[in-house]
């Protein structure tokens, strides 16, 4: 938001990312370059913005950086006042009235606390502009300051013949009268849950810091939400703003009582037809207070309950790496957690390595996330990035494939606990309860060796694992004797073969001599193999390695002779990541 210029209605939030964020744990020498670098750079931007008018950076990108350098200074130069945005233009008019900004409510619990002992109570769409006061002395306009600080802005007297919206002179009796209020870009049916923020705001500032006149100036629109010692009731006022000319506020204020009705409100303007943009909702109670009493950072009587942000900005903690059952790698990014819609999100899988390295991401970096399809994060952009780029050693690309890692060893151990993960599907051999972390567990204490050994072991051996109970482990054990009733069919899909869902399907063979007998032709005849595929399935059968396992399984009994080609159909369980691949 470009620290306090445009900051709309001058939030003060009672929680942020950087009040949960982590400290690094870096030597004093780095602490002070990576300081000293995220400092230059929002200085840089700082410069832009104010001098010039111009974005370079989304405000929420911008904010989010902005928090994470105070959080750095607070871990490593406690004794220091924290870095603020530095005002690079001459405000220094000063408000007869002070703005003094609205508390942020995090959920409706918030706004239930707040709304207590308060009343009457009015809502209002949460405009999202620049902020502004302006003067009338004997209904005549004779300034029109920017926020600046709140207690000194920019004059900006200049631009308002040329924005419509603002009443050059009002009819009144009052000598004065101080009005704070939003400039905002007027739009047509917009609707925030569809349309998103159009980076308005920005807009309108960098229409308002230019020297010359813009175009723009003539689309601005004015909404009043604060007259310091006007009317006691809010009904007058919005009544006598009307009759001024900004009509806006009445038309876009509705009485509330509770937090629920607050709530319908906030849910039906998200979603309706707007002149303007907005980014939440501010609940108003007459000031408590007279106009030269108000102080930034002191305006109890108003508070915003915002829009949960489509994109979230966070910190990567680490970068591993999964191996999934054949072999692809994905790298997943452990990020400090952060709410986005609905979801904590502590983790993002952002592809392969050629993916990765294209980013460019090491723990450190900022970066913000958004939802994909079917409620996925996804990393949407990279916004900073720590000066010391420490890069985890990573998997070599081709070390791994669908042949390899059927016994366990140390390098082996992300790409087989893939296959186990796999294997105990309800799709596969139905193993309930045989989570990663349960063969993690079993895994450590040396109890597999191979991807089938698990069908060896007796409950007591399964109880000497870590963390697991006598009682789990008899548990376990008789889901772990279930599978002996699986038919091949399922155990080929749990040896990892390449066969399409219809061709398992379809599958005749009941004995694994049948299945180590087929041609290239012959498995050309099952549904979608083709030569190719074919010529891989039959190689694939020769590896000596997975031939031990079918041995093994012969060795075992599996299939058990009374498996029936019914109980071998497929069922459709949850579809297959990439990182399980």
């Amino acid at each position: 938001m470009k620290g306090w210029l445009c900051l709309c209605y001058g939030l003060m939030s009672t929680g942020s990312w950087a009040a949960e964020a982590l400290c690094p744990g870096w030597a004093p020498v780095r602490a002070e370059q990576e300081i000293v670098k995220l400092q230059s750079q929002l200085r840089h931007w700082d410069d832009a913005y104010y001098r010039q008018g111009t974005n370079l950076v989304s405000d929420a990108d911008y904010d989010s950086l902005q928090q994470r350098l105070q959080n750095w200074q607070r871990c490593f130069t406690p004794e220091r006042s924290e870095d603020e945005p530095q005002l690079k233009t001459d405000g220094t008019t000063r408000h007869p009235v002070a703005h003094t900004g609205v508390r942020k409510l995090r959920d409706i619990r918030a706004v239930a606390y707040w709304m207590q002992d308060k009343a009457p109570l009015w809502i209002q769409p949460k405009v999202d502009g620049v902020a502004v006061t302006l003067v009338y002395r004997h209904g005549k306009l004779v300034s029109l300051i920017s926020r600046g600080d709140g207690l000194r802005g920019e004059e900006w007297l200049a631009k308002a013949s040329h924005i419509p919206a603002i009443p050059l002179r009002i009819k009144t009796d009052l000598d004065d009268v101080v009005l704070q209020g939003e400039l905002f870009l007027q739009m047509t049916d917009h609707q925030q849950a569809r349309d998103g923020g159009k980076n308005a705001r920005a807009q309108v500032a960098g229409a308002m810091m230019r020297h010359e006149a813009s175009a723009l100036l003539s689309q601005l629109g004015l909404f009043i939400w604060s007259w310091p010692d006007g009317p006691e009731q809010m009904a007058e006022r919005l009544q006598q703003l009307s009759h001024w000319g900004m009509d806006l506020a009445q038309q876009w204020s509705r009485q509330v009582n509770n937090e629920e009705e607050a709530a319908v409100w906030r849910d039906r303007w998200f979603h309706a037809a707007l002149p303007f943009v907005t980014d939440g909702v501010v609940i108003h109670q007459s000031p408590m207070r007279d106009g030269r009493d108000w102080q930034p950072g002191q305006g109890s009587w108003s508070a915003a309950w915002k829009y949960q942000p489509v994109e979230v900005s966070t910190e990567v903690l680490s970068v591993d790496f999964n191996i999934g059952r054949t072999g692809k790698i994905a790298v997943v990014l452990n990020v400090l957690p952060v709410q986005l819609d609905d979801k904590t999100v502590r983790r993002v899988n952002i592809g392969s390595l050629r993916r990765w390295r294209e980013r460019d991401v090491v723990a450190g970096d900022q970066i913000t996330l958004a939802l994909a399809g079917q409620g996925i994060p996804r990393l949407e952009r990279v916004i900073w990035r720590v000066a010391q780029r420490d890069y985890p050693t990573a998997p070599q690309p081709n070390a791994y494939d669908a042949q390899t890692c059927l016994t366990f060893s140390a390098e082996c151990r992300l790409q087989f606990l893939s296959r186990l993960s796999w294997l105990s599907q309800k799709s596969v051999l139905d193993i309930p309860g045989m989570q990663r972390i349960s063969w993690q567990r079993l895994l450590n204490g040396g109890a597999i060796t191979h991807l089938f050994s698990w069908l060896t072991l007796t409950p007591a051996q399964i109880a000497q694992t870590d963390g697991i109970s006598l009682q789990r482990a008899q548990h376990i054990w008789q889901h772990f004797h279930l599978t002996r009733r699986q038919p091949l069919r399922r155990w080929v899909s749990a040896l990892g073969l390449p066969l399409p869902r219809a061709a398992l399907q379809s599958l005749p063979d009941t004995e694994w001599s049948h299945l180590l007998d087929r041609s290239t032709g012959d498995w050309q005849q099952l549904p979608g193999i083709g030569p190719v595929l074919a010529q891989r399935i039959v190689a694939m059968l020769q590896d000596s390695e997975l031939r031990q396992l079918i041995l093994f399984l012969q060795q075992q009994g599996i299939p058990a002779a009374h498996s029936v080609l019914g109980m071998g159909v497929i069922e459709d369980g949850q579809p297959e990541t990439e990182a399980q691949r």
